[in-house]
């Protein structure tokens, strides 16, 4: 049996584990917070520019036929995934939910009629062990929304839908609504929906284009697909930095929290210990009598 000396060095060495502890989940929670901000700076930017795309692509299919490759409806015979996850861990159940929301999305296909292509390193060491197909992965955007990587990114993906490589492309991503909250978004980006559906189409503004409609898809289109990718990936970042923050403030809040029951259990070991050696002096004293 431990004696009240052997017990009280064992809580002080707890009490210092749960202080580095402490100091380690309360630095990354200031980090989270940080990187948070900056991420939050580049969704207010990054949606502005999507909405105002979206608007003009609206304005341009009111004014020319849908024929373009991107829009061209065919047999779904291949359906790719684009799924954002983070590189690191430490975010409470964040990729949790994402590859959940992922399962629930593949078991509806059969295994050769869908693939993967995952960015962020969670969702790939989840994943490639399994029999689902992985096209392609990114493992190294280390929270940043570059854009020439985007740009590979969606050329490799428009790309496999121009060659019916795949007939559909599907992204999954995190929508940030506030810094506790995210929402687990599955939307189309390939082949682009008939943007001159809705009730609200007819009260948008009219354009004139030159040289023509026609003409200005070949590159607004391209520039569209970036800028959805880039914007979920904003989304997604600013998910993840938020749910880190949260999961780390929760964790310096518990170690408070432990920090505290183990400093009660040390006091009172360090009084019985006390209690202890009064008794054993006194006990000395009387038998010397």
């Amino acid at each position: 049996m431990a004696t009240a000396v052997e017990t009280l060095r064992a809580l002080k060495r707890r009490i210092r584990t749960v202080e580095k502890t402490k100091q380690i989940t309360k630095a990354m929670e200031m980090v989270a917070a940080a990187k948070l901000r900056k991420a939050q700076a580049l969704v207010e930017s990054a949606r502005p520019y999507a909405y105002k795309m979206q608007e003009i692509l609206e304005s341009l299919a009111g004014a020319a036929a849908l024929t373009h490759p991107f829009f061209q409806r065919r047999e779904i015979k291949k359906v790719m995934i684009l799924a954002f996850t983070s590189d690191g861990g430490l975010c409470g159940s964040y990729n949790t939910n994402i590859i959940r929301r992922l399962n629930e999305e593949l078991g509806s296909y059969a295994p050769d009629s869908v693939c993967l292509y995952l960015i962020g390193k969670k969702g790939y060491e989840h994943y490639r062990r399994r029999h689902w197909t992985i096209r392609e992965k990114v493992l190294d955007l280390a929270g940043s929304a570059d854009l020439m990587r985007v740009r590979s990114i969606s050329k490799e993906v428009t790309g496999l839908f121009l060659t019916g490589e795949v007939d559909e492309v599907r992204l999954l991503y995190t929508r940030f609504l506030s810094t506790i909250t995210y929402r687990v978004t599955l939307e189309n980006l390939l082949p682009i929906e008939d943007p001159r559906r809705g009730e609200e189409t007819s009260r948008r503004l009219e354009y004139l284009f030159e040289p023509s409609p026609a003409s200005i898809f070949d590159d607004l289109l391209p520039r569209y697909c970036v800028t959805r990718i880039r914007t979920a990936l904003a989304e997604s970042f600013a998910s993840e930095h938020g749910a880190r923050m949260m999961a780390m403030g929760a964790a310096t809040q518990n170690a408070e929290e432990m920090m505290e029951r183990l400093t009660r259990l040390r006091n009172r070991a360090r009084q019985a210990s006390i209690t202890k050696e009064m008794l054993e002096i006194v006990t000395g004293a009387e038998a010397l009598k």
